[in-house]
């Protein structure tokens, strides 16, 4: 189908919310309109948390990450992700 979509000037930020609250992608593309896409470089998203362990556990931890060469808070997503995602 694919038809030429005309986006008027707006303007307000009103007037723009109307519009594409009434737009309807439907009514321009079919879906053999579209191309598979892939993102190769696209991280997933973190979310930040608080974890309370034991001191001598954070301690072993910092120990383990400076042998390694990495930081500590690399290595607990590693292990997290090792016990976690194992299949």
């Amino acid at each position: 189908m694919n038809k030429k979509i005309k986006i008027p000037k707006f303007k307000s930020g009103d007037q723009e919310r109307k519009f594409w609250a009434k737009f309807n992608l439907a009514d321009h593309f079919e879906a053999s309109d579209f191309k598979a896409a892939s993102f190769p470089n696209l991280k997933p998203t973190s979310h930040p948390i608080s974890l309370r362990i034991p001191s001598y556990i954070l301690m072993r931890i910092k120990e383990q990450a400076n042998e390694l060469d990495i930081p500590y808070q690399s290595l607990m997503k590693k292990y997290i992700a090792e016990k976690t995602l194992r299949k």
